[in-house]
């Protein structure tokens, strides 16, 4: 029994880390920009293909082709944001919403046309396979490097965003943007290189999450509302009430699943308008 509930505990937590690394981007531009992105799953699932391409096509190591999903997410999302999403970011939330359903149903017919309909898998390394024991319960070892990746990536976040020059300036964007720029900081480079940074982290937690969540050109679309989820429980613009959310939501899908799948996604919703009633400024204190 106590065994279980470990396990249950350890695979939500896991599952919410997926959840995490994909919603904090989504946060930092909606904090920032105030920028309704409903398109952020689009970039995940752009992040997810070219790591499957490059394993499947150009036999790329799974772990090799990470950096790359986060590059070229991140390329993407910074091409895209100056052409398209920038013009905007004046413009009111119905049209922002619009805009941004649009160019998922679009990003969901061109990942149809170049990679099929079928879900696609990408080849674990053999040492990435199977089980360890962990303090008696037995643990997934690609599960423990989706925790590990997650730690390491909130705490370079964390140190990015409060130690740093460019951290400064994005704090300083965040809280006037007429004053930042009146001081010399280029607020749309600012906005243009945080858009980047989400995306690119959207893209790694695609790649990563092939396994756990899965990868078809549905995949915008399936996994939208609970990316919304992270950043409305927890609150745009944090990077500590997103990360709780996730572990939060993570836990209580799995356990839901495990103990009542009847259910289905049932318990996330209540447990999301407990947490709204509870917190409605968000966890992280920042109202999304």
């Amino acid at each position: 029994m106590t065994s279980n509930i470990i396990g249950i505990l350890f695979d939500g937590l896991a599952y919410g880390s997926l959840l995490f690394l994909v919603g904090v981007g989504l946060s930092i531009t909606m904090g920032l920009m105030n920028f309704i992105n409903l398109a952020h799953g689009a970039f995940a699932m752009a992040g997810g293909y070219v790591s499957v391409y490059l394993g499947q096509k150009l036999g790329m190591s799974f772990l090799l082709t990470l950096p790359f999903a986060f590059l070229g997410s991140a390329l993407l999302g910074l091409v895209a944001e100056r052409l398209l999403f920038q013009r905007l970011y004046k413009a009111t939330h119905l049209d922002q919403v619009l805009f941004t359903v649009g160019f998922v149903f679009s990003s969901i017919a061109a990942a149809h046309y170049f990679f099929g309909a079928s879900q696609q898998m990408s080849a674990m390394p053999d040492f990435l396979q199977g089980q360890t024991r962990v303090a008696g319960v037995d643990l997934g070892k690609y599960r423990l490097l989706l925790i590990a990746v997650v730690a390491a990536l909130t705490v370079a976040l964390h140190l990015t965003l409060s130690k740093t020059r460019f951290g400064a300036q994005v704090r300083a964007a965040v809280d006037n943007q007429d004053a930042a720029a009146g001081l010399g900081i280029n607020v749309g480079l600012i906005f243009s290189l945080c858009f980047a940074l989400g995306t690119g982290l959207a893209g790694l937690g695609g790649a990563l999450g092939i396994e756990v969540l899965g990868l078809d050109p549905g995949f915008p679309l399936k996994y939208m509302v609970y990316f919304l989820l992270v950043v409305v429980v927890g609150g745009a613009g944090t990077i500590r009430g997103p990360l709780i959310a996730a572990m939060i939501l993570g836990i209580f899908d799995v356990a839901g699943k495990y103990y009542v799948p009847e259910a289905g996604a049932f318990i996330i919703y209540v447990l999301m308008i407990v947490l709204l009633l509870a917190f409605p400024s968000g966890l992280g204190g920042k109202r999304a």
